[in-house]
């Protein structure tokens, strides 16, 4: 079977799947063009609001394929980082659910999504010093943004392998799921896909610019020209009525 990626649009949400049994999803050149190709579909098509990156069991991505990897200078390596990057840079709600090992490349997809849920499962490993390489991808800075500097160290320099429970723990997962991990993804995106779409989008581009503020009066300001837009937009205007009229019982 030829190693793809699933993508499927269904209820507001679009739900990537990495199917590459023979290497626990393990993303080549061609799935990494692919993963990135099926992330601007899904950001093109009006009908999806937020979207979904997840491996085909048991894995949820064993990082860059080795082969891959072994011939990669700098075009290769940023080959490699476009799949997980297009995900970091999606303007939709992006959440990866995690049902088996994130590791290296794989954990930078996993750190690369807004939101994380795991399975019992799951397990992040950076791995890239076992394996004698730098860590590249921008995982260092997005790790330490995640869990802050102590574990991000352990993680990246010690090894430390860290499993669902602890994931939830220190803040790199959201929640753990017993269930249908992917059920559960598209539980958690309802209000997004509710929302309205531009509302929703503009509201995530404010997030990534607050991020970065370290001044509330500067938030404030970031936020006042979004916020006027949404109050004259007829989506507003339509829900407002149809709260006051829910409140008043008409």
């Amino acid at each position: 079977m030829t190693d793809q990626i699933h993508s499927s649009h269904d209820g507001g949400v679009a739900v990537l799947t990495i199917d590459a049994p023979a290497t626990r999803n393990a993303l080549t050149l061609d799935l990494s063009a692919q993963l990135a190709e099926a992330v601007s579909r899904a950001e093109a098509d009006e009908s999806v609001h937020a979207l979904v990156v997840t491996g085909a069991p048991p894995a949820f991505c064993a990082g860059a394929d080795l082969d891959t990897l072994a011939s990669a200078r700098e075009d290769g390596l940023r080959a490699i980082y476009d799949g997980f990057l297009s995900v970091a840079r999606c303007s939709l709600p992006t959440i990866a659910a995690v049902g088996g090992a994130a590791v290296g490349a794989g954990l930078n997809l996993a750190l690369a999504a807004d939101v994380r849920i795991v399975g019992p499962k799951a397990k992040f490993v950076a791995r890239f010093l076992d394996l004698g390489i730098h860590p590249g991808g921008g995982m260092t800075w997005m790790i330490q943004r995640l869990v802050g500097p102590q574990k991000a160290t352990a993680m990246t320099l010690f090894g430390e392998v860290v499993g669902a429970e602890a994931a939830v723990e220190c803040g790199l997962a959201l929640r753990l799921v017993e269930g249908d991990l992917v059920e559960a993804a598209r539980e958690l995106a309802k209000p997004a896909v509710d929302a309205p779409r531009d509302v929703l989008l503009a509201t995530k581009r404010t997030l990534r610019h607050t991020s970065a503020l370290t001044d509330h009066s500067a938030a404030v300001d970031a936020e006042i020209e979004p916020q006027v837009a949404s109050l004259t937009a007829p989506a507003f205007t339509e829900r407002l009525a149809r709260l006051r009229a829910s409140m008043t019982g008409r």
